[in-house]
């Protein structure tokens, strides 16, 4: 509509021969136009890709270069549950099968699908006699009210010195990881919110039916 009042008003402009060249060469000029910005707006849309696949790769390098490795034996520490009674850390993951979780905040809507996601689990993770503990830097009462508000099954542990943070050699995101007899045997460095339970499983499964 808008190119057949252009032609209009150029044909209204002089005699036919002079105004259909004069459109014509307006017809041009716009094509280039609209070529010019289609390119420019793949250079743009390349460079921002570029720029977020560097930012994604820098930051899992990152975590993957400051991460508990695979083979570690489990660090050795103690802490405080959630009901403020003290945990040595490295006796409760040498034997069996267990989870650490982190998450970063308690109640946040992230960490509160995380959590709730191996508390709907819980009967499955259990008929595989796995433990778990949650951790965050929350304090022990807001932890207690965490698991009491969304009724978790499991411990929560409150790091609010950073201690078990540094210890796994992390920053205080979500994260989980997998021990088997105090030996890490898995991990995941950017871990899921609803799906925690899900990707857990499916690692017990890789690692074999004894796991």
């Amino acid at each position: 509509f808008a190119h057949e009042l252009v032609r209009q008003y150029y044909y209204t402009q002089g005699p036919k021969d002079y105004t259909h060249c004069r459109y014509r060469h307006f017809l041009a000029s716009q094509r280039k136009y609209n070529v010019s910005q289609s390119q420019t707006g793949r250079s743009n849309g390349m460079k921002m890709l570029f720029a977020l696949v560097m930012v994604f790769s820098f930051i899992t390098s990152f975590l993957l270069a400051n991460s508990l490795e695979l083979g570690s034996p489990a660090p050795q520490l103690k802490v405080l549950t959630d009901e403020g009674i003290t945990l040595d850390l490295g006796e409760a993951l040498s034997t069996g099968t267990t989870l650490v979780f982190f998450y970063p905040k308690a109640m946040t809507p992230g960490c509160v699908k995380q959590a709730c996601s191996l508390r709907d689990g819980w009967d499955e993770l259990q008929a595989r006699d796995v433990k778990i503990f949650g951790v965050s830097k929350d304090t022990v009462k807001t932890q207690a009210q965490f698991r009491d508000k969304y009724t978790l099954p499991f411990t929560l542990l409150a790091d609010t010195d950073r201690k078990i943070a540094d210890a796994f050699s992390k920053p205080m995101i979500r994260q989980a990881y997998l021990f088997k007899d105090g030996i890490l045997v898995w991990r995941d460095l950017m871990a899921a919110t609803s799906k925690q339970a899900t990707d857990v499983l499916a690692a017990l499964d890789e690692l074999g039916p004894d796991s």
